[in-house]
């Protein structure tokens, strides 16, 4: 396989540009195709079989663009529709955020309960208490779900005293619990991260499953023989089902730099 091919990343909105700010400083040499399905965001709040179909819109769409990784970035996709993407992916490899965020919090709860806070969806689904108990089926988890996050995150309020005071009434209940990790399991959460570190205390690590995501992607890379080594600038494309208005102003706020120009595309 031709390492230059980009990854595909791709989510039902515009969270996943956390993932692609992970990828952008953890593989500085990759190039990356983002697809938010930002025309049919919210994802949460559909049946599964329409997350099935939309899953296989966008990853059929990747899979055109040649890409040689592909990166499943929403929680509710991952949760529901990840098998559709392998099966559709066949031999290009697929990763997605809860995968690697079930490995890390194995790898931090150093035999403590493991915490997962989450939109109602992912929690409902359960898909982060299945794949962390296939890695350690003695391990204690305790799930939350945070739906205010979300609208907090996107309207910019990432310390403000309504999102702290939000924040200590979810997590309550599992820090009751003396975890000694917290799962992240939203993209959107990790612009809560100063602020989530500051209620849960130093004795509960963070797992920012963008960063994990990211690690993932790069063991990946090089144990396929597939990491870019191509230097000089890097091709980054954004592709949308929609332009909302704030998309500009809230993904830059996610990627923590300009997006350039945004595509969009008419299924």
């Amino acid at each position: 396989m031709d390492s230059s091919r980009p990854i595909g990343v791709f989510d039902s909105g515009i969270g996943g540009l956390t993932v692609v700010r992970a990828l952008m400083e953890r593989l500085p040499l990759e190039r990356i195709v983002y697809f938010g399905d930002t025309a049919r965001v919210p994802y949460g709040v559909k049946s599964v079989a329409t997350i099935e179909h939309f899953t296989a819109q966008i990853t059929e769409f990747l899979l055109q663009q040649d890409v040689k990784m592909l990166i499943v970035a929403c929680n509710t996709m991952a949760a529901v529709a990840a098998d559709v993407v392998r099966r559709l992916a066949r031999d290009i490899p697929v990763l997605d955020v809860i995968e690697a965020g079930a490995h890390a919090a194995v790898a931090e709860s150093k035999g403590r309960g493991i915490g997962v806070i989450g939109t109602p969806t992912t929690v409902n689904s359960n898909a982060y208490a299945r794949r962390i108990h296939a890695l350690d089926p003695g391990v204690r988890v305790y799930s939350q779900a945070c739906p205010l996050f979300v609208p907090l995150v996107e309207e910019g309020w990432l310390d403000h005293p309504v999102t702290r005071l939000t924040a200590q009434e979810y997590l309550k209940p599992v820090l009751a619990e003396e975890v000694g990790c917290l799962v992240l399991g939203c993209t959107h959460y990790p612009l809560l991260k100063p602020l989530l570190r500051d209620v849960v205390g130093p004795g509960v690590r963070l797992v920012d499953s963008a960063i994990t995501t990211a690690e993932l992607a790069a063991a990946k890379l090089q144990e396929l023989g597939i990491a870019s080594t191509q230097a000089g600038p890097t091709a980054y494309r954004f592709v949308v089902t929609d332009v909302p208005l704030r998309f500009q102003t809230i993904g830059e706020r996610f990627l923590g730099r300009s997006l350039g120009v945004v595509e969009k595309v008419e299924w």
